[in-house]
């Protein structure tokens, strides 16, 4: 069963910038890519890399591993660029109220 989880208020995650929350053990990043709130597990699928350390392009919606390079598309999870080839986890995300809220199992 899915559960709500809290993140900040709409007007705390600025265009560009990103809020990092801990989930049962794991990192999920939370990204405002101009206007578009987005959710991705923090955890680069080639090595384990904070995710939310990379490049944020709020334009293309990616996010660039601070590592080897790796680009994930934050809609979907999946790699765009090598070294990764496997999707992380993305989560739904619901504005209610003027609160960001991420949908979690």
């Amino acid at each position: 069963m899915s559960s709500l989880l809290d993140i900040c208020s709409v007007d705390e995650l600025q265009p560009g910038s990103c809020r990092i929350v801990e989930w049962d053990g794991d990192q999920i990043g939370v990204f405002n890519c101009d206007g578009e709130i987005l959710a991705m597990e923090d955890r680069c699928s080639h090595d384990g890399a904070p995710l939310a350390e990379g490049i944020l392009d709020p334009e293309s919606c990616t996010i660039e591993c601070p590592r080897h390079g790796a680009i994930f598309d934050l809609r979907t999870g999946i790699p765009t660029t090598l070294p990764a080839y496997i999707p992380v986890e993305t989560f739904p995300v619901v504005i209610e109220d003027g609160l960001i809220k991420i949908e979690v199992d």
